[in-house]
Formats: C-alpha cells, structure tokens, sequence
C-alpha cells in the first residue's frame, strides 16, 4: 500500500504547518529542560519548566494528593508551567507540596465540586440542542457555549438557569456556527455514502490491526472504503455515539495489513508513539481530510455536548477550526502524542469557531486497543518520509526522534484524492450544520 496522493491545495497547507512544527523546535530549544535553580530548596518550590504531557500527569498526582482542596489546573504554555488551583483551608501542608512537587498554585473561589455541581444542573435543567459547557480553570467557572440556533425561549431556559447557579459560577457565550459532527479525518474514508477521516491506526485486543475513527461514523455505516466507491478494507466493530464518548473502533478486513502509528501532513508523516491526556492551554494539532493541517489549544475538558443527534459526554474542547469531512480525525502534539478524534463543533477554518474531540486515551480503554509504543504497532501510514515531529511545546528532542517515521494516517493506497471536500457526503453535512463526524 502507499501513501495517499494529496492535492496541491492541501499539500501545501501541510508543508506550511510542517515548516512551522520544525520552526518552534529551533527557536525553542530548551523547552524540555527544568531552569530550577539555586538551592535545592528554593528548587523544589519553584514552579517547573514542563512539556504539556508531562503537566497532564502532574495534574493527575496532584489531584489525588490536593483532594477536595483541588479545584481544576491548566496548563501555561508561554511559560510552560502548570498551574494548579486550590479553594484556601486550613490545611497549608497540601499547598506547600504541591509547589515542591513544581506546580504553580493559585488560590480561587469554586471548588471543583460546586463546578462539577453546577455542570450536573445544566445537563438536568438545560439540555438543549446547540449548548455544551466545560469547567475552565483558567476562569474558575463553568464555560457555557450556545449555537446559533439557541433562541427565544430556548435561550431564555439557558440564561435562566446560568443565573441559577449562583454569581461567579458560570458564563455564557453564543457561537456564530451551528454545533455539528464534521465527517473526515487525516485519510479520508467513505462508507454508506458518508466521508470521514481515519483517526489512528491501533492493535486491537486480538492483535489484529484497527483503526480508531468518531462514533457517530461508526453508526452510519459498517463498512468502509479508503475510496469513494471502492471495495470496503474495514469493518467496525465497536461504535459508541451520542452518550459516553464519540468513538469507533473498525477493524480491517485483512489481518495482514500494515497499519502503523503515524499522522499524514500531506508530504511528511509524523510517527506517533503513544496516547497522552490533554491538558488546558496544551497547543495540538489536527489533521483532517477537508482541511488538512490546523492547530489551537485545548480550551476544557470532560465537556458536555448536546448534539441534534443527542448528547456527548466526556469530550475535550478546543478552538482549533474543523469542517464537514473532518470526522474521526487526529488531533496530536507536535512530538507525536496522540491526545484526540475529531467530533464535531460549530464554524469553520474560515471564521474559526469551537471544535470538539473524544479523547484517545479513553478510547483507547474502553475498546481494549493499543497504540503506537504501547505496543509497538498500530499507526496510521507507511513508515517513512522525513518526520515532522519537533517536540511539543517547542521540545526540540522530538526532532531527532521524528527523523525516519512517517505521519501518514493510512497506507492504505490513495486516499488522498477522496479527501477533498467535493468527494462524498461528509457526515453531519456540508452546511455547517452538522456535527464533526
């Protein structure tokens, strides 16, 4: 199998990014490295230099070790710290270890509880079509986003019930778009007349190869083709979408294929070594059949979506732009991390807008799959190709890893052609209307 063909239009889209993945790493050279200095106890207080991922698992000890005092933490990207936030109590100790352990903390008003609360109110009073919401620990509050379509009396339930929870706790903003899935991925794949992209190359719990798509492309069809038209190569055999996640797990049909962990930028592909958590203010990147290569930064997690189709629960929130024929694409760090799938969201690369994306790594869990160097398998393209990968968060070691991998989401021939917006029906529609699919 080969790499798919790309259009020049989009070849040069991801060159450009290529240029721009490579550039951070050279004027970021040092970002991996701690700049603690001094005595060694003036060196555990201070907050730590650290990649986003590194940030995400901090986040995680912390949370166990803050308990209730623990009210959320995001990730500063310009100084490459964590910042963790902690409602004041009497108990000081948890502070201070949390500073040895190289966490910035902030003292704020909402508990993650009340947030958490607050969240529980709006999915039972303000489940409307065309809202989502996620805890913003940037704000401290609840971050509420209603469509274009959330008018009259509809707006009048949501504002009311905002209010509701009390000043300070909430606020809300309106979209310009309309929430929808976007169809497509890195490799455009087509199925039952719909277009989506191709996620991630996985192994499944069998050993067989797979790849992780969107749910809501697993329900629309049980086959799928890398060409408009052509013979089916893959077969799903978990979908979960609306409810729980938006994620699918299709299997091909030839146990020989060669499905290894890689991204396609177009040109260059960027290996992936294995699935990380997001974390708040991390930069990503997205790779997508309709719009090839565009990047952002996560903005919340665990977000509530209330799609026309239904509700999606546990989903990460981001402003990177996506459009129809998006669906079940990559979402990656710039060292190769695999952090989401392409759900949906409202706008488009032209206007911007919010996007959503099921997490990897609980999808990953709940299809009982691996990826990348957790078992040194499954990706997305042929080997191959200079890597793209320059270390997230401007970590220049990735550089030298990226050096013969491929990012290719696919090997599976040529794809790259179909993934034009003009070829297939992209699920959720092309108005912008839809969900990311």
């Amino acid at each position: 199998m080969s790499h798919k063909r790309i259009p020049k239009r989009r070849a040069a889209m991801a060159a450009g990014g290529v240029v721009a993945l490579g550039a951070a790493a050279i004027l970021l050279p040092n970002a991996n490295a701690s700049q603690d200095g001094g005595s060694s106890d003036d060196a555990a207080a201070a907050p730590r230099t650290l990649k986003a991922a590194d940030a995400s698992d901090l986040a995680a000890r912390l949370a166990g070790l803050l308990g209730d005092s623990f009210a959320g933490s995001y990730y500063d990207s310009g100084a490459r710290q964590l910042v963790v936030n902690v409602v004041p109590g009497d108990n000081n100790q948890v502070v201070v270890q949390a500073e040895k352990a190289g966490a910035k903390v902030r003292e704020v008003d909402n508990s993650m509880g009340e947030l958490r609360g607050g969240a529980q109110t709006l999915k039972a009073e303000a489940g409307i079509p065309g809202t989502a919401w996620a805890i913003d620990p940037r704000t401290n509050k609840i971050l509420v986003t209603a469509d274009s379509t959330v008018t009259g009396d509809r707006w009048d339930r949501l504002e009311s019930t905002v209010d509701g929870l009390g000043s300070g706790m909430a606020t809300v903003r309106k979209s310009a778009g309309t929430f929808k899935t976007f169809a497509s991925g890195g490799d455009a794949i087509f199925g039952g007349g719909a277009r989506c992209s191709l996620g991630f190359n996985v192994t499944a719990g069998d050993g067989s190869p797979a790849f992780l798509t969107a749910g809501h492309c697993g329900v629309a069809a049980d086959q799928w083709s890398d060409a408009q038209g052509g013979q089916p190569i893959a077969t799903v055999d978990q979908a979960v979408f609306p409810g729980e996640g938006d994620f699918a797990l299709v299997r091909y049909d030839d146990p020989a294929t060669e499905a290894p962990s890689e991204v396609d930028l177009g040109d260059q592909t960027l290996p992936i070594s294995g699935a990380a958590e997001a974390a708040v203010g991390q930069e990503v990147f997205r790779m997508g059949s309709t719009t090839g290569l565009a990047d952002g930064q996560v903005l919340g997690l665990d977000a509530t979506v209330n799609y026309p189709e239904g509700t999606v629960t546990g989903l990460i929130q981001t402003d990177v732009c996506a459009e129809p024929g998006d669906s079940g694409g990559s979402l990656f760090t710039r060292d190769g991390l695999a952090i989401g799938l392409t759900s949906g969201g409202s706008g488009d690369c032209t206007v911007g807008g919010e996007t959503f994306f099921q997490p990897v790594t609980t999808a990953l869990a709940a299809v009982g799959a691996t990826l990348g160097g957790e078992d040194g398998g499954a990706g997305a393209g042929d080997a191959g190709g200079a890597g793209a990968g320059a270390g997230e968060e401007g970590d220049a070691g990735g550089a030298g890893d990226a050096g013969d991998g491929g990012a290719g989401a696919g090997d599976k021939g040529d794809t790259g052609d179909a993934g034009d917006a003009g070829d297939g029906a992209p699920v959720g529609g092309g108005d912008g209307s839809g969900l990311t699919g």
